[in-house]
């Protein structure tokens, strides 16, 4: 079984701010400010969080083939 990543560096397709953030396990983040131009990111279509859409790393769930917040 592999190793779940709890860190992902999420980047703002807006300015390209990139920064380190610990992924709950326990809820899907839907919503994430940026902390440099503040854009209000929100997920893809077909993706379930914002990390799945702007992180260098899927969300848990995602990551041990489960579904997210179903």
């Amino acid at each position: 079984m592999s190793t779940v990543v709890l860190e992902s560096v999420l980047t703002c397709p807006h300015c390209g701010f990139a920064k380190q953030e610990t992924m709950p396990t326990d809820a899907c983040l839907f919503y994430y400010q940026c902390n440099n131009c503040k854009a209000l990111l929100r997920p893809k279509p077909g993706d379930c969080c914002v990390f799945c859409s702007f992180g260098s790393e899927k969300c848990p769930p995602i990551q041990m083939q489960r579904k997210c917040c179903g």
